[in-house]
């Protein structure tokens, strides 16, 4: 019988540390991705940048695009459609890059489309399921519920596994950016 290292909870948004209900209200980003919607703190993202060249790098993993150069700032740009194993898609002038702080590295990720910057009560989230198989859920918070629908929280730090971000300590200024 082997055990598993419990990892540590990130706190849904409307709940404290222990699991609680709180009255606090969140702001995210909401975006699409395959015709699913999922949203982000806000406070993670930097900006929100429409689609352009990109440097391809050799010997990375497929879902890393490769670089672009923001202002003077080499960032690696994650393709969440291959990061999640959807199924590939052109991009469009709907497709977005959004710029977001991940373990104090700044990465760019593609998505289908923003839609809209929300306000979440904690009435509106739920932990997600733990009965889906196949899916990773470090890297989902919880789910929002509006009317009849429902959008997927990301945890934006575990987008990308310790060693994924490790990889990447290479790509990109020397300075971390």
């Amino acid at each position: 019988m082997s055990t598993v290292a419990a990892q540590p909870k990130t706190p849904v948004a409307g709940q404290d540390e222990a699991g609680a209900k709180t009255d606090a209200v969140s702001r995210l980003v909401s975006f699409r991705l395959a015709n699913e919607e999922y949203g982000v703190d806000i406070m993670r993202v930097q900006e929100i940048i429409l689609m352009g060249r990109i440097t391809r790098m050799p010997e990375v993993p497929d879902f890393i695009c490769g670089l672009i150069n923001l202002r003077g700032h080499v960032i690696p740009i994650v393709d969440l459609r291959r990061r999640f194993g959807l199924q590939a898609a052109d991009n469009d002038e709907s497709t977005r890059i959004i710029v977001v702080n991940v373990a104090s590295k700044t990465i760019g990720i593609v998505v289908d489309a923003v839609n809209e910057v929300l306000r979440i009560n904690a009435g509106q989230v739920e932990p997600p399921p733990l009965s889906i198989a196949g899916i990773d859920h470090t890297c989902i918070r919880g789910l929002a519920k509006f009317d009849e629908k429902l959008l997927i929280l990301l945890d934006i730090e575990h987008i990308l596994s310790q060693e994924e971000r490790a990889a990447l300590q290479n790509v990109g200024d020397a300075d971390g950016n």
